[in-house]
């Protein structure tokens, strides 16, 4: 069993382009110390009632702390997949089941940190609550180290790369609405397309923003936003309830039908929002609203454009221009400072600079 273990581990060594033959006597050494079993690996029967039981009174306590339902989806999902995975009550788990879980994500499904370190945070989650109810005596995440994830920068868009994007949009309407209200108002994506025309104050400055956890705050708009809001709302002829309603057909690669029915009411098809009977009363669906941002940065020449980088552009110039962060946290919906933080694109350059202005 020892030198079965030990080719096992110099042959994973070796895939890692590592010098095994230097290596190897030192694991003998190190092994030596150690009796080495092999650990029974039969089927163990799991009652899946009590799965299901602890996972629906987990969830049931998450949506009374007001989490939202694709929040509770994915808690479901990824405890679902763990207790398939270790084949084990969720009574019997122990922190080995969880460290060897998280391992194979990483080696076999070649997941990124990130994504295995909310794969941990759910699991986590799910035994604080199953200590803190006494289902369970000692919590098993107590001996799993938190996942070290890598510290990228994250940049805001450029000055430049705005106004790129801005002259790649043309005479889409719709499209301009959604870049302006979404650099001026720093919400998130689901916050955009979950907009209702009842949200916008009567001067059309500020709108109503339902945010994560079901926590409301304000959001304002931009005279330059506001201008093309008008211009559009005066144009919509349907009676949807939504800011950026759905389009009620089904559009193929190419877009033939919405071409189709644009060209018989001799409208472009970025205009097809100004023919109701294609019009749907539900809200635009934010991935299609993410891929037509993509777009447009690919045909501006901007790399990484995406819709959550419009807040840590907002936010970051506007803390150029002197606005406190206690104010930029609050405007972004954040509970803590030390989450607005992660946001801010702020360069050496203007450190160096800030530093000789007040120290």
């Amino acid at each position: 069993m020892r030198e079965e273990l030990l080719q096992k581990i110099l042959i994973a060594l070796q895939s890692e382009g590592i010098d095994t033959d230097r290596i190897k006597p030192k694991l003998i050494i190190a092994m030596n110390d150690y009796e080495i079993t092999a650990r029974c690996t039969e089927v163990a029967v799991v009652n899946e009632d009590d799965t299901e039981k602890y996972i629906k009174l987990f969830l049931m306590n998450k949506t009374v702390a007001g989490c939202t339902k694709r929040t509770i989806g994915q808690y479901r999902d990824t405890l679902l997949r763990f207790f398939k995975d270790v084949q084990k009550s969720p009574l019997d788990i122990t922190s080995d089941d969880i460290k060897m879980h998280l391992a194979l994500k990483e080696v076999r499904d070649h997941a990124s940190k990130v994504y295995t370190n909310d794969i941990l945070r759910v699991i986590s989650s799910f035994y604080t609550w199953m200590t803190k109810e006494e289902h369970i005596i000692k919590n098993p995440m107590n001996k799993v180290d938190k996942i070290k994830l890598p510290k990228t920068k994250k940049n805001a868009f450029t000055e430049q790369e705005i106004e790129k994007m801005r002259i790649a949009i043309k005479d889409d309407l719709r499209m301009t609405v959604i870049f302006e209200m979404l650099l001026s108002t720093w919400c998130r994506i689901s916050e955009l397309c979950n907009m209702k025309i009842s949200d916008l104050s009567e001067d059309r400055g500020q709108v109503l923003v339902h945010g994560k956890g079901q926590k409301d705050r304000y959001c304002y708009i931009g005279e330059r936003a506001k201008i093309y809001l008008n211009e559009y709302l005066s144009q919509r002829p349907d009676d949807s309830i939504w800011l950026f309603p759905a389009c009620s057909l089904a559009v193929s690669g190419k877009g033939r039908c919405v071409s189709r029915i644009c060209a018989e009411h001799k409208e472009k098809m970025c205009d097809w929002w100004k023919i109701p009977e294609i019009v749907l009363d539900e809200p635009m669906d934010k991935s299609s609203v993410g891929a037509r941002i993509r777009k447009l940065g690919i045909r501006a020449g901007v790399e990484k454009a995406h819709p959550h980088r419009f807040r840590r552009t907002g936010a970051t110039f506007a803390l150029r221009r002197g606005m406190p962060i206690e104010y930029v946290s609050k405007l972004l919906g954040h509970e803590s400072i030390e989450t607005t933080q992660i946001y801010l694109d702020i360069s050496e350059n203007e450190l160096e600079q800030s530093h000789r202005k007040y120290v």
